[in-house]
């Protein structure tokens, strides 16, 4: 198992590395197999896909992420508890650190980009120190094919990922043996002391994140992407776990993405060329084309337990509640192979309320739209992330994907927001959450019931019925969709004790409230009214309003 031992018209030199062992250039799907194997660094499972443990880290290391402190970028980055800063000195000593550890190892390379759409893509290298982490990128990167267009390459940006390296605290800088710092001077990322593999994936969405609104006027998401046979284009909007991959994986629609992607004046187009779906309890039944990736060759599965007979169990969580399924998106029969979608006609955005307080689905105003994308409302339970306690915890990551938001949240929300009204785009939140009580009381929203709301907002049927208008959220709720209980649809109906769900709602109110203070000088007034309203007890029931019908936005 040689590499590629092929001229390349900017080597790893231009990086500074040097005295390795062996470089792997491109090797294909098959090759980074044998390596795997014969590196010992994943199992062979049945039917053919490679399961890899990423060992104590199992998730993104969120404090562990720098950016350094240059002149190119300085003035640009929203610098706070997420963007936090790096000297260049510190750097430039952890990077002379990484290039002498890399010395007299094998190394793997994939020249790939991000961006599927022409005008907006950005070139990349990924350099690795593991097989795996190379058949990783290759399966989530857009692939070059042409070998002429290969041996050209020359990256924009470039991620060195080691995760046999682990920093130093006291002579490095950082927080912990983890690492994973931006330079937008040097066009570098640094990734250390963590083989979780969604390090290298979000590294390169950040970068984007950074230069496409910035320099192209091009609104980057954290979304999914679908559209129907007439190339009518919708996107999901959410935060890990709302679901944004199922939801948009439907058997009906063709996928363009399913996690990260960009609404330039050309349309929507995928950042990426796989998908990063997570895999555990993963339905046959309800997630019948994400579920069969788990079964192809090619696929990486991440943390996913399987028997001594090579079968895996997906419902097992032992190692981690965030296993993970990486693969190519031609691995999903319908994917849309281009990357491209006209300018969508809905927007959805996704939040799994486990308060049980927010309606399974909702008309959103332009303003409204503007408001909740700042807010990028979610709830998190027990099992999701260590620490937390069995009482859900509500969680506001702005733009549904603060940690990767370079610039100051408006940038984002002031594109969307022109975008929005340019198209006339028809907005709605959905909670795939909890109904019926928060979680421990309540239970999760079927998922058929979802997919039925989704699909009527999809082929436009939810426009045209009736709705009524929380008063403490503002939100105008369908009183019918067919094919789901009209009880469903009120949130309040649900619960044993309406009272109980009036005093909940007023307290997650309070909170919306209080997280958008944070962005209430940047909006306009009518953004900053589109929030819930802090009704007292004897305001009444929150389930009433005045019905209506629901209308599109022009």
């Amino acid at each position: 198992m040689k590499g590629k031992a092929k001229k390349h018209k900017v080597g790893l030199g231009h990086h500074g590395i040097k005295n390795v062992k062996e470089i792997f250039w491109n090797l294909t799907t098959p090759e980074l197999y044998e390596h795997i194997i014969k590196n010992e660094e994943g199992h062979l499972s049945h039917l053919g896909p490679i399961v890899v443990s990423t060992g104590e880290h199992t998730g993104r290391a969120a404090n562990d992420k720098f950016f350094v402190q240059e002149p190119s970028s300085q003035e640009n980055i929203a610098w706070g508890k997420v963007n936090k800063g790096f000297t260049p000195e510190k750097f430039d000593a952890l990077y002379s650190r990484v290039l002498a550890y890399i010395q007299g190892r094998n190394l793997y390379v994939q020249d790939c980009y991000a961006g599927a759409d022409n005008s907006h893509r950005l070139h990349i290298r990924v350099i690795t120190e593991t097989a795996w982490h190379s058949l990783f990128s290759r399966n989530l990167f857009i692939q070059i094919k042409d070998e002429e267009k290969l041996q050209s390459h020359n990256p924009g940006f470039t991620i060195i990922n080691v995760p046999g390296f682990h920093a130093v605290p006291a002579i490095d800088g950082t927080n912990s043996e983890v690492f994973v710092i931006v330079d937008f001077g040097k066009q570098l990322v640094l990734i250390g002391g963590t083989s979780y593999a969604g390090e290298i994936k979000k590294s390169v969405f950040t970068i984007l994140n950074y230069l496409l609104p910035s320099r192209d006027k091009v609104l980057s998401m954290h979304c999914s992407a679908n559209m129907d046979d007439d190339d009518n284009t919708a996107i999901f909007f959410g935060l890990s776990g709302t679901g944004k991959t199922t939801l948009s994986t439907d058997p009906n629609r063709k996928l363009i993405g399913d996690d990260e992607h960009g609404w330039s004046d050309n349309g929507v187009f995928n950042f990426e060329g796989g998908c990063y779906a997570k895999a555990i309890r993963l339905s046959a039944e309800a997630e019948p084309d994400i579920h069969q990736c788990t079964r192809r060759f090619g696929t990486v599965l991440e943390n996913v337990v399987m028997s001594e007979t090579r079968r895996l169990d997906l419902n097992d969580a032992s190692l981690t509640e965030n296993t993970r399924a990486g693969y190519p998106i031609s691995h999903i029969p319908n994917a849309e192979l281009s990357g491209l979608g006209k300018h969508p006609k809905q927007v959805l955005m996704l939040t799994c309320d486990a308060f049980g307080i927010m309606a399974p689905v909702s008309k959103l105003t332009p303003d409204q739209a503007m408001y909740h994308f700042l807010s990028g409302y979610t709830a998190k339970v027990a099992g999701t992330e260590k620490g937390l306690s069995r009482e859900p915890s509500a969680t506001f990551s702005t733009c549904f994907g603060a940690p990767f938001m370079v610039l100051h949240p408006t940038v984002y929300a002031n594109l969307l927001g022109e975008k929005i009204a340019e198209h006339g785009v028809d907005c709605w939140l959905v909670n795939t959450g909890w109904t019926g009580g928060p979680y421990g009381v309540g239970k999760r929203m079927e998922i058929a019931h979802t997919r039925v709301m989704v699909n009527a907002i999809l082929d436009g049927s939810l426009n045209e019925v009736e709705t009524f208008t929380d008063p403490i959220f503002g939100l105008d709720i369908p009183v019918s969709c067919p094919g789901v209980p009209d009880e469903v649809l009120n949130p309040r109906n649900t619960w044993k004790r309406p009272e109980d769900y009036d005093q909940k709602a007023r307290e997650l109110a309070g909170l919306f409230i209080e997280n958008f203070k944070e962005y209430e000088n940047f909006v306009s007034k009518e953004v900053k009214s589109s929030g819930p309203k802090m009704l007292s007890s004897a305001s009444g029931k929150t389930s009433t309003g005045k019905i209506k019908k629901l209308r599109r936005n022009s």
